[in-house]
């Protein structure tokens, strides 16, 4: 298809597009979506977060160390 044929109209605002704009369709619309949503198991949400957790506590002690190691390091040099 050209560019020539492609033909941008604004559409004049209506009650019905101001209607699909409220609260009300917008939680429904947000029910539908939340619906449509795979959310894990118990026993996957228990096991990732058991890992996130683990990976922080191993990063934190990681930069802990590295950090003392330079406070060290600086305590011996000045």
């Amino acid at each position: 298809m050209a560019k020539k044929d492609i033909v941008n109209k604004e559409q004049p605002v209506t009650k019905e597009a101001e209607k699909s704009n409220s609260a009300a369709n917008f939680a429904l619309e947000t029910k539908e979506e939340l619906g449509k949503v795979v959310w894990p198991s118990r026993q996957q949400l228990v096991s990732e977060s058991a890992a996130v957790i683990l990976m922080v506590i191993l990063v934190s002690t990681i930069i802990y160390l590295i950090d003392q190691f330079f406070a060290w390091g600086a305590g011996k040099v000045f």
